[in-house]
């Protein structure tokens, strides 16, 4: 199950809408075929694995990190597959999650005499498709913040300087979570600042750019930005209020750039309504790199599902720096929003925290 979950890391920010799915058909200790979920309309796990054996593989057992699935979309189910092939024996990580598709993977194969065991490492699947497991429930991206920091919490200099703050491996790994996903967003402010490319930038050119994202209301995005003229097969969208005017947002839609309206709440962005047009794109993760008025507002708002925040051995010193999050915060450290299934990970001197936010503890 281990070597599934890992071949089912290769589809992350591949296969939306559908979840990254792992197979692995063994025979006794002898792998026979592994197989992964690739793209949206292509070979799910199980197929991908079973067209290494010509579609056979009697009394084996089949290792597979998602419920098989029950019903016909894109492709015919894989259950039919499975037992076309003689496979005796399935184990599945984790349940299908989607409350849409009335599946019953393991119970279709269960009645078909195929032996099923379902739940093998199913905390590792869940996280793996977390992204999915909230997309399916609620049609909205999963939304990760990425933070870097001075060891004293900010974010850049009064000037807005930022370059660097983390070393070079804290960077490759970010842009190792850039390629596993299907959107990266920053606000305006980001971009007038920095200047971006926002591309995911792996070693031998292996990345994926995930959908440049940028929220700016008015469209103050210069047209230079390098967002707009950096060549990327994803393209951007740019999120603007709807008074903005036609001929300006036609100025901005070339190649595959584009201009979105989205309703706005006090003079801003309604970043409620954003992921859910982000979801109706078929967005399943989104990766939020700034700013901190963005971030401030989608913490206030319950919007984070996951932080990954990088610390650094500097202090910046003085409090005229630039923090991860600006607004109205609480007045009361009981108020605090509460981090859980914390880990932490050395990348050279720099430190990285990962955890979820519990909204239910501490913040009111």
């Amino acid at each position: 199950m281990r070597q599934a979950l890992n071949l089912a890391r290769k589809g992350l920010g591949r296969t939306a809408p559908n979840p990254a799915v792992g197979a692995v058909i063994v025979q006794g200790e002898k792998i026979l075929a592994k197989g992964y979920h690739r793209n949206a309309g292509g070979d799910h796990a199980e197929v991908d694995a079973l067209k290494k054996m010509q579609g056979r593989a009697p009394g084996a057992t089949m290792y597979v990190t998602l419920e098989p699935c029950n019903h016909v979309g894109r492709t015919p189910p894989c259950t039919n597959a499975i037992l076309e092939s003689g496979i005796k024996r399935v184990v599945i990580g984790m349940r299908d999650p989607n409350p849409r598709v009335k599946g019953g993977g393991a119970k279709f194969l269960a009645e078909h005499h195929v032996a099923v065991t379902v739940g093998v490492l199913e905390s590792e699947c869940r996280e793996t498709n977390e992204a999915f497991v909230k997309y399916a429930a609620t049609g909205r991206p999963f939304v990760t913040v990425k933070s870097a920091q001075t060891l004293d919490g900010w974010t850049a200099t009064v000037r807005g300087d930022s370059r660097w703050i983390t070393n070079d491996r804290s960077r490759r790994y970010v842009h190792q979570l850039r390629n596993q996903m299907d959107a990266i967003l920053v606000g305006v402010g980001t971009v007038l600042a920095d200047d971006p490319q926002l591309t995911c930038r792996l070693n031998g050119g292996k990345g994926r750019d995930p959908l440049r994202v940028v929220v700016d209301t008015h469209l103050r995005t210069p047209l230079n930005a390098r967002v707009l003229t950096q060549n990327s097969a994803a393209g951007t969208v740019l999120m603007a209020g709807s008074n903005v005017k036609k001929s300006t947002r036609q100025s901005y839609e070339k190649g595959k750039n584009r201009v979105i309206l989205c309703p706005t709440k006090q003079g801003r962005i309604d970043l409620n309504a954003l992921l859910e047009i982000l979801g109706k794109r078929m967005i399943t993760s989104v990766l939020v790199e700034g700013g901190a008025g963005i971030i401030g507002s989608l913490l206030r708002e319950g919007l984070v599902d996951k932080f990954y925040i990088f610390k650094a051995p500097k202090l910046l010193g003085g409090g005229d720096g630039k923090p991860m999050a600006e607004g109205a915060g609480p007045q009361m450290m009981q108020q605090c929003i509460s981090l859980r299934d914390l880990r932490v990970k050395r990348f050279a001197e720099d430190i990285l925290v990962t955890g979820y936010p519990d909204y239910g503890k501490g913040a009111q």
